[in-house]
Parts: structure tokens; sequence; C-alpha cells
């Protein structure tokens, strides 16, 4: 299996957060990892992205997993849509109607989901 690029928006440096298990748990898992938060320049070593439009890694973005509030994600939909990952996880308390309305409109598969429950399951690629 070639490595995917999978994004972590509003990943963290913090080992008690879910998005800090995920980051390390897909990295476990043999994916590229690109985590982005708008102010760590490092996690355990992975560099971050400080925001969706540095997050391009030249590459096709095979999943982006959320997890910052739907507040926070509503100013990022143009700069999601424009990222065009191949699908979208809607981790818990991300849900946003704008942006799924958004990534349907774009032909963005996306669902509603636990990225840690999926690897954990071996589900992860094939939560779609």
């Amino acid at each position: 299996m070639s490595k995917k690029t999978v994004v972590v928006l509003g990943a963290s440096n913090n080992p008690e957060r879910y998005s800090y298990k995920a980051l390390k748990m897909l990295a476990e898992h043999g994916y590229d990892v690109i985590p982005v938060h708008p102010q760590l320049k490092d996690i355990d070593g992975i560099e971050v992205r400080n925001s969706l439009e540095n997050a391009d890694a030249g590459e096709d973005v095979y999943t982006l997993t959320l997890y910052v509030g739907p507040e926070k994600i509503v100013p990022l939909i143009p700069d999601i849509v424009r990222l065009n990952p191949q699908r979208v996880i809607f981790n818990p308390g991300t849900e946003s109607q704008e942006l799924k309305e958004a990534l349907v409109k774009a032909s963005i598969p996306h669902a509603e989901a636990c990225t840690l429950v999926l690897l954990r399951t071996g589900r992860f690629e094939e939560a779609f």
C-alpha cells in the first residue's frame, strides 16, 4: 500500500486530546500525517502547518479529519473545499451543516465518525 496523506485539522500537542491520539495512531498505521494548528510548529517531530492553505503536501489528500468546533470550521470552508480531500471525517463535536452542504456541492464524500474508532476497528479505509 502506498502511503496516504491524512490532514488533521485542529491537531494538538496535548497527549490527552483526541486529535493528538488520532495523529499518533494514524502515523502508527502508516499514513503520512499533516497536522494543522495556527500556533504550533512541531508535534513530536512532525512539522505542523499553520493553515489549510499550507497543508497541501503536493499530492492528493486522502482524508481530512476534523478536530475543531463548527464555529471555527465555517470560516475555513473555502480552504477545505480548495484542499479537495478525497473524503472528510467529522469527529464528534465538529459537525457543521454549512460545511456538509459545501462538501455535497463540491462532490466531496463525508461522514460523521470517530477516526480513533475507525482505526481501532480496522474500518478506516471502509468508512465511506
